[in-house]
């Protein structure tokens, strides 16, 4: 098998475009937290690579999680206009409330981020019962477990956030408060995530493990 299919170059090339444009921007700020957070990112490029070679994710999904990650870049280093209301802590579009004192740039990256995970979750999830010939609709039980799931990894993302303010003096990552409701932004998107695949595949069973 090739090292890159050609189904995959316009989207490694779209997140390879954006991803070199944010290390030039973290190296020239000296922004140390956002470097460790590129270089998670790399971690998960290979993660998702590693994954699609056994699953062949839809383009759909691919594509999500691209600009899931275009949406984190953006969120870190994109420094916005002094009339947009933002919450304490650093000056970028993380920080700046959608709608004031209710909803944050931040929240609706969360929510939508682990609504992703979620899909891709029940890709991997319907590959692998399709594999074994076992039925993969999009039952009411594997929609709660692909959900539980998704707030799996949004957990262990608030643990790549807490070894964030380890390893660097000062992080925009927030506190106790900001962590409780980033979980609750994870769980707003894991759920309109299950429900939707619920609603499009849960009546005939997957034939194949092509991901549509």
């Amino acid at each position: 098998m090739r090292l890159l299919e050609a189904r995959l170059w316009p989207v490694a090339v779209f997140t390879g475009v954006y991803l070199g444009v944010a290390l030039v921007g973290v190296l020239l700020a000296g922004n140390l937290e956002f470097l460790f957070y590129i270089a998670v990112m790399l971690v998960l490029v290979a993660a998702i690579w590693l994954v699609d070679r056994r699953v062949v994710l839809s383009g759909g999904v691919l594509w999500a999680l691209s600009m899931w990650g275009l949406a984190h870049m953006a969120g870190g280093l994109f420094v916005p206009p002094d009339s947009w209301p933002i919450n304490e802590g650093s000056r970028v579009l993380y920080s700046v409330w959608i709608i004031e004192d209710r909803l944050k740039y931040d929240q609706v990256v969360h929510a939508y981020g682990f609504g992703v995970t979620t899909w891709l979750c029940w890709q991997c999830l319907r590959a692998g019962l399709v594999a074994r010939g076992a039925s993969a609709t999009a039952s009411p039980g594997l929609m709660v477990l692909v959900a539980a799931a998704g707030m799996g990894f949004g957990a262990l993302n608030e643990v790549v956030e807490f070894t964030a303010t380890l390893l660097v003096p000062e992080t925009n990552v927030g506190g106790y408060q900001n962590t409780g409701w980033d979980l609750v932004a994870n769980f707003v998107g894991v759920v309109v995530a299950a429900l939707l695949i619920w609603a499009r595949e849960g009546r005939a069973p997957a034939t194949g493990l092509h991901n549509p």
